[in-house]
């Protein structure tokens, strides 16, 4: 395989299920250093997630996992404030405009540390972790922080991305001695370098005035029959943010992103031991699909892409017995992203939620189509994970502890 095909594989969501699998089929004759599977488990887990479901959505009629469900939470009806701020736009200026919050919003939304809460300025609501992160950067955005152009502040722009301070970031999040947010440094390195990067794809984001939002011009060009593939949008996302990411994997001098290497797979090339996992980037592209519903387009092959490998779905797998630690004791201390230990964990945590969204849709009478996987994340197994969390630890820590720079979970 040339380092092209290689690059272009490691992309795929192909990918991520195969090697993942590879794991997976490891576990099942117990020749992992950190866990053990228990199958046995799958039906409960299953039924807790129903259930959970059902509480917040007894229709069944459950929206996709996005960084949108994040912008409804407490009672701000910020949405519709959204709404009305763009109402002059035309449709698909709208769609830019949201696809600069979806992605800032997204890159940001790496764990936030227990510590760390945002007070709303009207209202006074307190929020914590993912809702809390969505909330702050919803005001970063609309403040026009994000925008070199003063006459159009809801936008984000390679520009404005590279101006902002580590100071702007820290008033706009609230973080204080006594406030502190898990990886800020990182956070803010993330959004500078996507600004470096927003000029290095013109085709995707734009020959002049380079923006995330531009994106939405170059995947109208990819629709066939009002139709675009998910995975297309992912390969997009893939290609143009990939540089983005620090102190990652390169293959021919391309930035590999979320993938890391397991010593238990075979060394049959230089990357057959590599598991991808763009957890991140999938979580994005989920989160990009809903401005493309708005302007008509229907999106098909949801799921082509995987569930999202971070740790209220790990967590979820762990907490219920569905994944077992072999030496308990590694719970005492912080493990990094690239270790053994964290690429088990999330590479089984992929293929669990394939099979505990299987059994779902059996239990249910539903196609895949009728509940695709994005579905299970959000009725489901993310929140499912934060609940048992909350039940079993305080503050709802995750079981496993992940030294975090605020890229990844």
């Amino acid at each position: 395989m040339t380092d092209r095909a290689a690059i272009a594989y490691l992309r795929s969501p192909r990918a991520i299920r195969e090697r993942c699998q590879q794991i997976f089929d490891l576990a099942t004759v117990d020749r992992l250093r950190y866990f053990r599977l228990d199958l046995s488990q799958l039906e409960r887990v299953a039924d807790y997630v129903l259930e959970v479901t059902k509480q917040s959505y007894p229709d069944l009629q459950v929206p996709f996992h996005s960084r949108w469900r994040h912008f409804e939470v407490g009672t701000t009806p910020r949405l519709t404030q959204l709404e009305h701020q763009l109402a002059a736009l035309s449709p698909r200026a709208r769609a830019r405009a949201k696809f600069d919050l979806a992605v800032v919003s997204v890159l940001l939304d790496a764990g936030a540390g227990a510590d760390w809460q945002y007070q709303e300025p009207i209202g006074g609501e307190l929020f914590r972790r993912s809702e809390g992160l969505a909330v702050a950067s919803f005001h970063l955005f609309l403040a026009g922080n994000l925008s070199s152009l003063p006459e159009q502040p809801w936008r984000a722009d390679a520009r404005g991305l590279q101006q902002l301070t580590m100071a702007d970031l820290a008033t706009s999040f609230q973080v204080n001695s006594a406030n502190p947010l898990v990886g800020l440094e990182g956070r803010l390195q993330l959004l500078q370098r996507l600004g470096q990067v927003l000029g290095q794809f013109p085709q995707l984001f734009g020959p002049s005035q380079p923006r995330p939002g531009h994106l939405v011009d170059y995947l109208l060009t990819q629709v066939k029959d009002n139709e675009l593939k998910a995975a297309v949008v992912l390969e997009a996302v893939l290609e143009g943010l990939g540089e983005i990411w620090a102190g990652r994997l390169r293959l021919a001098g391309v930035n590999l992103g979320d993938v890391w290497g397991h010593p238990a797979l075979p060394a049959d090339d230089l990357t057959s031991q590599l598991v991808p996992f763009h957890k991140l980037s999938q979580w994005l592209t989920y989160s990009l699909l809903e401005p493309l519903q708005e302007l008509g387009i229907q999106i098909t092959g949801l799921d082509e892409l995987t569930g999202l490998p971070e740790y209220r779905n790990g967590g979820l797998c762990l907490d219920l017995g569905l994944l077992q630690l072999k030496d308990p004791t590694v719970v005492n201390t912080p493990h990094l992203p690239g270790s053994e230990l964290v690429v088990e964990w999330r590479a089984l945590t992929v293929i669990l939620l394939d099979r505990i969204a299987a059994t779902l849709r059996d239990r249910l009478q539903l196609t895949p189509a009728q509940l695709p996987l994005v579905k299970v994340l959000q009725g489901g197994t993310w929140t499912a994970g934060r609940q048992i969390a909350a039940k079993l630890r305080p503050g709802g820590e995750p079981p496993l502890a992940i030294e975090s720079d605020g890229t990844v979970f």
